[in-house]
């Protein structure tokens, strides 16, 4: 990360106030050329009041944004952690993204890409013509995974101790036909591993939309998982599965290279 840092006189405006803007200053002020800054030198790139910048560093410390070492201060594993976090997800995305807009091309359907986080759906990518701007989803946008083809795919991944520990209380429900139950989940996503990862979405997450996924193999971090969208009257899950599984594969193998 370059930054280039405007010394106080040709600052501009004044100084921010809220707290976000501050802790951004701040780490906006370390670069390849000064991974590590003292008080003083933070304080001259950020054009904040000393006491300020002391007291924020306390608390950015605290919070594993910041470490402090012998030569002052340096980013914290906090930002290393996120940033591993990011890089992953582009990978995902740059390696399968051009795979799942050919699949909505192909198909006339919504693709996704996503990861899982938590009990949350994470979308990496979307595509799809107009009708993908129907369905509430969005990159970046999270969505219960016990209620997505998406999410039930790449719990089909994981152990199922994990899924035991994570699902034990009623799940909250998004149209009538959310799975709501820790039992009834279990048992879909038991039948999903047998069918290869493929999940099936029948109006569970949006009322009139059905969708289908498969997870992606070979990963080796958080699952992920592609999926087609579409109207529910004209769906046709068997010829869908198909399709999908195949690029879901094709997709795995994309990934292999890079790791």
């Amino acid at each position: 990360m370059t930054v280039t840092v405007l010394p106080p006189a040709e600052r501009t405006g004044t100084l921010p106030v809220s707290m976000i803007e501050r802790m951004t200053l701040i780490l906006d002020a370390f670069d390849a050329a000064s991974p590590a800054l003292t008080l003083l030198e933070l304080v001259e790139r950020t054009g904040l009041p000393r006491s300020t910048v002391h007291r924020i560093l306390d608390q950015m410390i605290r919070l594993r944004w910041l470490a402090h070492t012998s030569g002052g201060y340096r980013l914290g594993m906090r930002t290393l952690e996120l940033g591993g976090l990011t890089a992953d997800h582009n990978e995902i995305r740059d390696a399968v993204g051009p795979l799942l807009h050919e699949l909505s091309q192909r198909t006339g359907m919504v693709g996704h890409l996503a990861v899982l986080d938590g009990r949350d759906v994470v979308y990496l990518d979307k595509a799809g013509g107009r009708f993908a701007a129907a369905l509430p989803t969005r990159l970046g946008g999270r969505m219960p995974a016990h209620a997505t083809a998406l999410g039930k795919a790449m719990l089909s991944a994981l152990e199922p101790a994990i899924i035991d520990t994570a699902y034990r209380t009623r799940l909250p429900r998004l149209t009538p036909r959310t799975l709501s139950e820790p039992e009834a989940l279990r048992r879909e996503v038991s039948q999903i591993r047998l069918r290869q990862g493929v999940a099936v979405d029948r109006e569970e997450a949006v009322a009139g939309i059905a969708c289908v996924a498969a997870p992606l193999r070979g990963r080796g971090r958080a699952p992920a998982a592609l999926s087609l969208s579409g109207r529910a009257d004209g769906m046709s899950y068997d010829r869908l599965a198909r399709v999908v599984l195949e690029v879901a594969h094709e997709a795995g193998r994309a990934l292999l290279p890079r790791r």
